[in-house]
């Protein structure tokens, strides 16, 4: 094609050189015209028959793939090549400057258009219903710059005109400034394996670590740092590495198990401890969920009590008898076994702690049925409203420091 032009335009009576150049300059304006020009048509009717069609499916992952520009980036490729074989068959050699930087952008749109690609495959796999799934845009995103790395090196390759394996043996001799420029990186694509391969966090799950000041849901899993929304909705950035190099806590476990810890405990006055007589008998007998209870364990105490010929009358600590405390903690009992909102397949516990100077701990070790924040909040709530007004009902005492209230009654003439 050069020399048709060449030969159209010497017969013209042009010089050679004169008619060389111009035929050079107008095979180039014609091929780079050509390869426009069916650019031109793929972007117009091409990608928007894509678009349509991708608007009609109900599938997501052509959408993911469209919005990405996947589409459009790989459709940058086709002129671009047009214009390297052009170039290569029709051009002489003293373009050779032209056909590499030609190449060059082959092979930089080439490497946009895998990043698109990679890319939708993180949206499409986050748009799964899946709970269960694993976080994969930190391995996305190593891949992603692993593929920038390749292709910056067989860029400068392609423009020097040198092996690529000579930049890979050059690189292999910097890696000591390669690891300290790209140290972060680094550790944060071998804690994005270990986070992945491990399934310590998941994006959604509820972390808490308090040494960066994060408490709340992350919404973000990169290479470099993992995002999470604290309740307060601030967001609180945190290195990816530091979840493997220090501690935190995860949530999710509760959230996928099927009721949520309530571990509270009152302080009761040890002084008002004591054994019951038959008139506080009696008047516990009255509680309805404890009337049972008492029954069964008076007849208990009795009948062991004959059995080994105690003498009740000589003091209260001869022989077995029950406590105000002991019966407190039977209605606690049957008190939360009634409450629907406990799970009651799940540890169910009401305990004595160790006593401290601040009284003797009753603790509640059982789960709500309902996960849900506020709902768990108030259900906690409920249940210890009512042991708080029930505790004067068994003449115990809840525990607390003196009020200013307190003392100012104490100093009052008697």
């Amino acid at each position: 094609m050069l020399e048709l032009i060449q030969h159209a335009l010497v017969s013209r009576d042009l010089s050679p050189i004169i008619a060389y150049e111009i035929a050079s300059a107008s095979l180039l304006v014609a091929i780079v015209a050509g390869a426009y020009a069916i650019y031109w048509m793929l972007r117009n009717y091409l990608l928007k028959a894509i678009h349509q069609v991708t608007l009609k499916t109900t599938n997501q992952w052509d959408d993911a793939l469209m919005e990405a520009g996947v589409f459009h980036r790989f459709m940058r490729l086709i002129p671009l090549t047009i214009i390297q074989l052009g170039l290569d068959r029709g051009m002489p050699d003293h373009f050779i400057l032209l056909k590499r930087i030609v190449f060059a952008l082959i092979i930089l749109t080439g490497a946009r258009a895998i990043d698109a690609f990679l890319n939708s495959i993180t949206t499409i796999y986050q748009q799964g219903k899946n709970d269960q799934r694993k976080p994969i845009r930190p391995l996305i995103q190593s891949l992603i710059i692993v593929l920038y790395l390749f292709a910056a090196i067989f860029i400068i390759s392609v423009l020097l005109d040198k092996s690529p394996w000579n930049l890979f043996t050059l690189l292999g001799g910097l890696t000591a400034v390669t690891m300290l420029v790209f140290k972060d990186t680094i550790l944060g694509f071998v804690a994005g394996v270990q986070l992945s391969a491990n399934d310590m966090v998941r994006e959604g799950d509820w972390i808490e670590m308090p040494k960066y000041g994060a408490d709340g849901d992350v919404i973000e899993v990169t290479v470099n740092t993992v995002k999470v929304q604290n309740w307060d909705k601030t967001i609180s950035t945190i290195p990816t590495y530091s979840l493997i190099s220090d501690s935190f806590k995860n949530w999710r476990g509760m959230s996928e198990s099927s009721g949520r810890r309530i571990k509270r405990s009152i302080n009761i006055d040890m002084g008002t401890v004591r054994f019951v007589d038959e008139a506080m008998l009696e008047r516990f007998r009255k509680i309805e969920v404890l009337k049972e209870y008492i029954e069964k364990k008076q007849e208990e105490i009795d009948a062991q009590n004959q059995e080994r010929q105690i003498d009740l009358s000589a003091t209260t600590v001869n022989g077995r008898r029950q406590t105000n405390l002991g019966i407190f903690r039977a209605y606690l009992v049957h008190y939360l076994h009634a409450n629907p909102n406990i799970h009651k397949g799940m540890t169910f516990l009401v305990r004595h702690l160790q006593p401290t100077a601040q009284g003797l701990p009753i603790e509640i070790y059982v789960f709500s049925s309902d996960k849900v924040w506020a709902n768990y909040e108030a259900i906690q709530a409920d249940i210890f409203d009512h042991i708080l007004a029930a505790v004067p009902e068994f003449e115990l005492r809840v525990y607390q420091q003196p009020s200013g209230n307190d003392l100012a009654t104490l100093s009052l003439p008697a």
